[in-house]
């Protein structure tokens, strides 16, 4: 275990100093942009940024996953800024046109395979939304759209599959995520030694991702043995570490931190206000940063 948490903080070190280089290019890109508006007398087309909100609102939701969940604590407890259940699709898959901005948020899932990755997904979007998914060779693509302040979000999300074949989808799916899920069967500890795998090919395609480490079937992880809990939550946490990743523990089948794992990457992406609380106790779904 010790090996494989130094050769992920390996990676993670070597991709820490590359994005500080980033922030130089993206500094001479914004001067680059300001350039080009003054000469051509209008700026350059972007999308627009989210403002915080002048003052603090509880979360609200139009879907039914709200509801409160069993094994060991809520599913889903929001502080300030709204977010909304908000558009409709039509038969062929299309968000409907309307007048606010639709900004698209690229999310990535990685891990083995029958872990749960496809059935967390479908928990999120709804039943509806896996029937007119994309499916292709090793990959899966669903959609969810919110409404956040006075702007539209929409999640694209690429679920790969987890057998060797599905290495070749990593670059495709990676590639402009904003965040990348690695998750691993609460279970079974193989599938989190597995992660390291996983990390260390997404960070070939993609180094400024928000790393989120999800441990799935959290309904099953608390039949086991205290003792068993602790030792897998322990190497959770110090995988975590080593990845500068967030740590969850969820249920999709109770419905049990998703819903809140995609509102703290919204608010992580656009710098919003909302406060993730820390959970660190065994038999409850663990939340660690």
């Amino acid at each position: 275990m010790g090996v494989i948490i130094r050769k992920i903080a390996r990676v993670g070190f070597k991709w820490s100093v590359l994005d500080r280089v980033s922030v130089f290019r993206q500094f001479f890109e914004f001067l680059w942009d300001r350039i080009l508006s003054c000469s051509i007398g209008k700026p350059p087309a972007k999308y627009r940024r989210l403002t915080r909100p002048g003052a603090a609102t509880s979360f609200s939701t139009s879907s039914a996953s709200s509801s409160s969940a069993s094994c060991g604590g809520s599913n889903d407890d929001y502080g300030a800024v709204t977010f909304v259940e908000a558009c409709t699709t039509s038969g062929s898959g299309e968000l409907e046109s309307s007048n606010s901005d639709l900004v698209p948020l690229k999310i990535s899932l990685l891990g083995d395979c029958q872990i749960g990755k496809t059935s967390f997904v479908v928990k999120y979007v709804g039943d509806e939304q896996e029937k007119e998914s994309l499916e292709m060779a090793g990959l899966n693509l669903m959609h969810k759209t919110l409404l956040v302040q006075d702007a539209r979000i929409s999640f694209s999300i690429w679920d790969v599959g987890g057998d060797s074949r599905s290495f070749d989808q990593v670059p495709i799916a990676c590639k402009d995520a904003v965040a990348i899920l690695f998750m691993f069967d609460l279970t079974s500890r193989c599938t989190l030694d597995s992660v390291a795998g996983w990390y260390c090919e997404a960070r070939k395609w993609n180094q400024t991702a928000i790393p989120i480490l999800i441990g799935t079937k959290f309904d099953d992880f608390v039949r086991l043995p205290p003792n068993v809990q602790w030792t897998i939550a322990t190497q959770a946490r110090a995988y975590a570490r080593a990845m500068k990743a967030t740590l969850f523990f969820s249920s999709a089948q109770h419905n049990i931190n998703v819903n809140k794992i995609f509102k703290f990457i919204a608010a992580k992406v656009f710098n919003l206000p909302w406060t993730l609380d820390r959970n660190l106790t065994i038999g409850e779904p663990i939340i660690d940063f």
